[in-house]
């Protein structure tokens, strides 16, 4: 199992984020290395990448706060059906999204490698479904293409654009934007 551990420390402008057991070391010191990571250059920045069936995405790295294997959740009445429940996350109430339900990618299964990436987005902490954890990865501003567009009934807005990495490719989503949205049912109107 994967996990990440994420603290932020700011004297003086100087911020560190710890990481990756297993996969990635990523230590970040200066405020700069923390705009560019975070896609304020350009789009480029370090993504935690995952995957949904067969297709694999990409969420900005500072989003996320760590990441668990699945375990059972408690279960809200009249929740849509992507809100899966919530868990108890050392003290604080965490509702958990499945993504493969939210994005209509068929059913879901639970398995060893099914995980939850909890996420701090918007001073709210979420977690959400995702079949794998892949790996982090930087990409540079050439590697990024814009989110390709369709038609107005299919709604394109939480896609920041097009990874490509060697023979991959990767569908970056703006995580943050996804999870305050209202179709989410997460946050109060007032409160996005």
């Amino acid at each position: 199992m994967r996990t990440l551990r994420a603290s932020i420390s700011r004297p003086a402008e100087q911020f560190r984020i710890a990481t990756f057991t297993e996969t990635t070391m990523m230590k970040m010191e200066t405020h700069e290395d923390m705009e560019k990571a975070s896609g304020a250059t350009h789009g480029a920045g370090e993504f935690l990448t995952f995957r949904l069936g067969v297709e694999e995405y990409g969420i900005e790295i500072l989003k996320v706060q760590e990441i668990r294997g699945y375990d059972a959740v408690t279960t809200i009445a009249n929740a849509p059906e992507f809100i899966k429940g919530v868990i108890n996350l050392r003290g604080v109430i965490v509702p958990i999204v499945d993504l493969r339900i939210k994005f209509g990618l068929g059913q879901a299964e639970y398995n060893q490698f099914t995980v939850v990436i909890v996420l701090n987005v918007g001073g709210r902490v979420v977690g959400v479904v995702v079949d794998s954890v892949s790996d982090v990865i930087t990409l540079e501003p050439g590697q990024i293409k814009p989110a390709p567009e369709f038609s107005s009934s299919f709604d394109t807005r939480y896609l920041t654009g097009i990874g490509s990495v060697d023979d991959r490719m990767l569908i970056l989503v703006d995580i943050e934007c996804l999870m305050l949205s209202a179709d989410m049912a997460l946050v109060d109107e007032a409160a996005a």
